[in-house]
This record gives structure tokens, sequence and C-alpha cells, in this order.
């Protein structure tokens, strides 16, 4: 085993029980497909609440509610200009975890 994979190793056994709940309370957030939505949307490029709530099909105080949450669980963030604040993925971590699951779903997996 390389030492990357044992400080990964390392890293993840030593969360604590408040760790493990906040992370349980992230994927939760996620799995509310609206939110996964949202969320996928600002990965390609920051985005106003009215262009992601037309993109989706979704009201605007829907989508502003789901950005509330998504913000406070610190997925993603806003960015004023002018008048509107653009969202976008909240750092690399989320980028990353998202693309890697996007990939893994759609390969081929062979039957067990």
């Amino acid at each position: 085993m390389d030492a990357k994979m044992g400080s990964d190793h390392d890293r993840s056994g030593s969360l604590t029980q408040t760790d493990v709940t906040v992370l349980a309370e992230t994927f939760r957030l996620l799995g509310d497909p609206s939110r996964l939505r949202i969320v996928l949307c600002c990965l390609e490029r920051p985005i106003a609440v009215s262009d992601i709530a037309q993109r989706l099909d979704l009201s605007v105080s829907l989508v502003s509610h789901h950005l509330r949450l998504l913000r406070a669980a610190r997925l993603l963030k806003g960015v004023r200009q002018s008048r509107q604040i653009f969202y976008e993925v909240a750092d690399e971590h989320i980028s990353h975890m998202l693309q890697d699951m996007a990939s893994h779903i759609t390969e081929d997996h062979p039957a067990d």
C-alpha cells in the first residue's frame, strides 16, 4: 500500500462522531434530486439563481431555498457581481467527488 492510501485511511479512521454526523448530513442534502441537480449545474461555471431555475425548470424561490441549505453545508458558495449572486461549487473536493461519482455510475460494470 502506498503512503497516500495509508494517509487517506488514517484520515477517514480518525473522524470524530461529529465529523461522521456532518458527513452523513452532507450526503443527505445531496440525496435530494433537486439539490443534486443544482450542485451539478454549478459545476460547469458560476451561475445565477434565475438561470439555475430556468435550466432546471424549478421556481426561483425553491432554488433559493435549496441554495441556502447548500451554502450552509459549504457545498456551494455565492459570489456577488453587481446586483446578482452567482453560485459555484465551494471547492475542488466537492467537484472531484461529484465528477468521480458521475464517472462511476456511467461506466460499464460487469454483472455480479
